[in-house]
């Protein structure tokens, strides 16, 4: 078979989909891996790397796209990807389907079979293709927030930790799971006021059981949204539904009740956005405001750190991409339903139920 690896066109995204070492064990595992000449310098590796590896390293996505049966990147295929894309190619990356009506139906159209690493899960039921980027995104949503709490930034002007004498800030956190478990556990040790919410008494219980003092769970429904909203500082979106579209949990109504410099940091954004006024955003203009509340809602927010989210990215897809390409994506999905999961269309077809339920009638 062979491998395609592209270089990442998105807008500020630095990460790359195979390490020098990854195309090493493609090309020992018989393959033929094919590098866009670049792909890797985002995230700290040259050319030359790749070619002492095994890979072939050429001038153009086009020669890339061209040969490959399996391309494999990090981010859905932007407009100018989609049209190098033909039937029958697999394609292995995050998609988000649920966020892009234009790009689900451009793939349809291409008739390839898409491979999403966010609904691949293991047999515990866990996402291992997303829990990587989901930890460093969490971690980046207070690094962030905290930066755009500063008065420069249109903030409200506040220190997430206080000083003495002065009060901390407050932080809510909306969805314990992965991000939110990794931006409660930054906020906090940051020495702010944190709310974490959730619909799982379970999760709820294991935090309060290991977060710190200074880290309060609440069960998440519609009016202890709203309360909590009034008092926050900084509010963090970090709801997930595997494959579908992340849930409205804060109107535009909320907003004008909100404090004036207030910030928003829409991690669930590459889902669609769990705030009203959300839309995606980009590393270099990251922020807008909406009634006096500055929304920053990057969809690629580990991009910005590529040498950090490549290594974590690659650790966990390896494995599975050198399953894709030793078997091809039917024998793939037949080794477990977590790995059937991942696939989200085939030759023009949706067939993740999750993907199906955003667009049924797409889903055909």
């Amino acid at each position: 078979m062979t491998v395609g690896i592209p270089k990442e066109i998105k807008a500020d995204e630095y990460r790359v989909a195979v390490l020098p070492v990854g195309a090493q064990l493609l090309a020992q595992d018989g393959h033929r891996v094919v590098v866009e000449s670049g792909a890797g310098l985002g995230s700290g590796f040259a050319d030359a790397e790749y070619e002492a590896a095994g890979a072939s390293v050429v001038r153009t996505a086009r020669e890339v796209y061209g040969p490959a049966d399996l391309i494999v990147k990090v981010k859905e295929p932007q407009a100018p990807e989609v049209s190098m894309l033909r039937a029958g190619q697999a394609v292995f990356c995050y998609f988000h389907f649920a966020a892009s009506r234009e790009l689900t139906e451009s793939c349809l159209g291409a008739g390839i079979t898409a491979v999403a690493y966010e609904t691949l899960s293991d047999a515990d039921g866990r996402l291992p293709l997303l829990t990587p980027m989901s930890e460093i995104a969490g971690k980046m949503a207070v690094q962030e927030g905290a930066k755009f709490l500063e008065r420069p930034m249109m903030g409200r002007g506040i220190l997430l930790g206080g000083v003495a004498g002065v009060e901390r800030a407050n932080v809510l956190v909306l969805g314990a799971g992965v991000v939110g478990t990794n931006a409660a556990r930054v906020a906090a040790g940051l020495g702010a006021n944190v709310v974490v919410m959730d619909i799982s008494l379970d999760r709820l219980r294991y935090l309060a059981d290991v977060m710190p003092a200074n880290v309060t769970t609440v069960y998440c429904d519609p009016h202890a949204v709203e309360r909590h909203l009034l008092s926050a500082d900084l509010v963090i979106g970090a709801v997930l539904v595997p494959g579908g579209r992340a849930p409205r949990l804060v109107t535009r109504e909320h907003l004008a009740r909100m404090k004036n410099g207030a910030v928003i940091v829409d991690v669930c954004i590459d889902q669609g956005g769990c705030f009203e006024t959300s839309r995606p955003t980009t590393h270099r203009e990251p922020t807008y405001i909406v009634d006096g509340v500055v929304h920053y809602c990057v969809t690629n927010m580990p991009g910005a750190v590529g040498r950090t989210s490549s290594h974590a990215l690659c650790n966990a897809t390896l494995p599975y991409a050198r399953e894709l390409a030793a078997r091809g994506p039917e024998g793939f999905a037949g080794l477990s339903p977590g790995r059937a999961a991942a696939v989200n269309m085939r030759a023009g077809r949706i067939v993740n139920p999750a993907v199906a339920g955003v667009f049924p009638e797409l889903a055909g």
